[in-house]
């Protein structure tokens, strides 16, 4: 069997609807073994699938675990501290604004740190989230690849405006129906996940 590494990405996760029909998922991570880098996953209405992101090594890895039908190479940027995020690239123009620690945020934040994020918990949570949280799974495998993801916190989000490719997004709404990018979507309700997410591939 190949030797297997693992590697852990410490950020956020963003995600949300709009009355436009187009959902967002925007990635913010501030420690990586990429760097600091912000991306989008991004399904419009038809169900076209596109990925933003800031460089080829970013979006080599990204789909090596999740599915788009057209990758965007742009720089992209994910500035601001809460309640206020600004997503700017030159497809992609988002203004998200952050509200208060949910009762899964509080939920959260009573588990140590270092066991809300260990694989095994992630494992273990994993039929829990998928009953709880409709599209959501905390852990996955392609195959070539696992991955489990430890949230930490969850923040609603209230508002959101913006632009996609030059169009209105419209209202905020409902992440539905759930985004196809892969084993996992967002959850439903639009939010803010604190997450660290430790993924095994291959050692080179």
């Amino acid at each position: 069997m190949p030797a297997r590494r693992r590697l852990r990405f410490h950020g956020r996760i963003a995600g949300v609807g709009s009355s436009s029909g187009v959902r967002i998922v925007v990635g913010r991570w501030h420690d990586s073994p990429l760097g600091s880098f912000g991306d989008a996953m991004v399904e419009e209405p038809d169900g076209h699938r596109v990925l933003v992101a800031p460089d080829e090594s970013v979006a080599e890895f990204i789909a090596a675990t999740y599915v788009f039908d057209e990758v965007r190479l742009e720089s992209i940027t994910v500035t601001g501290a809460d309640p206020h995020w600004q997503v700017r690239s030159e497809s992609l123009h988002l203004d998200l604004g952050v509200g208060g620690r949910t009762a899964l945020g509080r939920l959260l934040r009573l588990v140590p740190r270092r066991l809300s994020t260990a694989p095994w918990w992630c494992a273990l949570t994993d039929p829990i989230a998928r009953v709880v949280l409709r599209g959501v799974r905390t852990r996955g495998d392609t195959g070539e690849r696992r991955e489990w993801y430890g949230a930490t916190d969850h923040h609603a989000i209230d508002s959101a405006a913006g632009t996609w490719m030059g169009t209105d997004l419209g209202a905020l709404a409902r992440v539905e129906p759930p985004p196809r990018f892969g084993f996992s979507s967002t959850p439903p309700r639009p939010s803010v996940t604190e997450v660290t997410t430790t993924v095994e591939v291959e050692a080179t």
